[in-house]
């Protein structure tokens, strides 16, 4: 089993790595992919993120969509699954704009993280916390919340990869 968490910026080449990954990995065994998406289209640039993501997918993929109920998406996941979840940082937006509790969600994404029966599951999320201190209190309360659930399930996923430019860097913990 494995469990990759995916790190970068926006337009970095993260979501194409886990997708990539995940393709070749189905290939080998036969599998569909799983896309496990949170994102929400509340606007037309939205609409056409998601819209991209789908064209980039095409029928290949397999998804489900779970802006709230994530950690329940991944519980239901069979053993010979091949998933991705794209993303964490919408997961955690969506999350905080319903003031539901932070603390409770996010430990019970990571037992569900670290108990997921998937034979591989790559976990994309955005680095937020290399930029500028938001000005506003919400701002840099998502960037610290962000940073804490990056670490909590850097800890039990089994890799943990940077994506920069395209780029590939496995991270190690200290």
């Amino acid at each position: 089993m494995g469990r990759i968490l995916v790190l970068g910026g926006a337009r970095s080449g993260k979501s194409r790595f886990a997708q990539l990954n995940a393709e070749k990995a189905a290939k080998t065994t036969g599998q569909t992919p799983v896309m496990i998406v949170t994102a929400q289209a509340f606007d037309d640039e939205m609409r056409d993120r998601i819209q991209q993501h789908q064209n980039d997918r095409a029928d290949r993929w397999q998804t489900i969509e779970a802006p709230m109920a994530l950690a329940e998406s991944l519980r239901h996941l069979s053993r010979d699954s091949i998933v991705v979840v794209d993303c964490l940082t919408l997961w955690l937006t969506n999350r905080m704009l319903a003031e539901h509790d932070l603390a409770e969600a996010v430990s019970e994404l990571v037992d569900a993280v670290s108990l997921c029966k998937a034979a591989r599951l790559w976990l994309v999320s955005n680095e937020v916390g290399w930029s500028l201190v938001p000005e506003n209190p919400l701002g840099r309360r998502f960037r610290d919340e962000a940073g804490r659930l990056h670490q909590q399930l850097a800890a039990v996923c089994d890799d943990t990869y940077l994506i920069a430019a395209g780029m590939k860097l496995k991270l190690e913990p200290f």
